[in-house]
This record gives C-alpha cells, structure tokens and sequence, in this order.
C-alpha cells in the first residue's frame, strides 16, 4: 500500500474506534512504516470484519495482511523448463542413455 492508503487505514481506525485511538505524529511515524508492507485491501478487509466483532480498536497484528511472496523455487523451475525445451532431442537421448549406463554400472558396484 502508499503512503495516503496507509493514513487512511488509521483513520478509518479512529473513525470507528474515536475514543480507544487517536491518530498521533508518533502513530503515525511507527504504523506508516509498517502498514506500506501490506496490501491495503486485504488489511481494509480485515478492518471490516474486526470492526463488527469487536469493541475495541485492533492492533497491526490483527488486521495485517501481505501481498503474496514470489515462489523463487517455483521461478527457477519454469525457467529450467523453458530451458529444457530449447534442448535438442538427440542430446536429451544421449542424456537418458548415460544416466542408463550409469546406473547400470553403480548397480553393479554394489
């Protein structure tokens, strides 16, 4: 989330919780931080359902959410594959056939 979502996000605490949480400098200057993490959505979401269970204002914890993490294994994966397909078929042969004869002969080293 931006900056202006990340004050929004306070002041719409305050709003629904006026005299459990005031909207400070130094709130501001600790939550800010924190909130432009998270995904603005989400965390409004999450604000919504707080609100209408309970009385008092949430902590960051409790409405936190985060965009989703790239999968960096799951990146490397598909461009192996991609890679892979650029390989030529006799050397993909030629490959299976040594890990063959490889294995042939360590089966037998046993």
């Amino acid at each position: 989330m931006n900056q202006r979502q990340a004050v929004e996000v306070l002041e719409t605490i305050h709003e629904l919780y006026p005299r459990n949480f005031d909207v400070t400098d130094k709130k501001m200057a600790l939550f800010i931080p924190q909130l432009k993490k998270m995904d603005y959505k989400g965390v409004m979401r999450k604000l919504s359902d707080f609100a209408t269970k309970h009385p008092y204002p949430p902590t960051l914890a409790e409405i936190a959410v985060y965009p989703p993490q790239k999968n960096e294994a799951l990146e490397k994966m598909r461009r192996w594959e991609e890679e892979a397909k650029q390989v030529p078929e006799e050397t993909k042969q030629h490959f299976r056939q040594e890990i063959k004869k490889l294995m042939r002969d360590k089966s037998h080293d046993s």
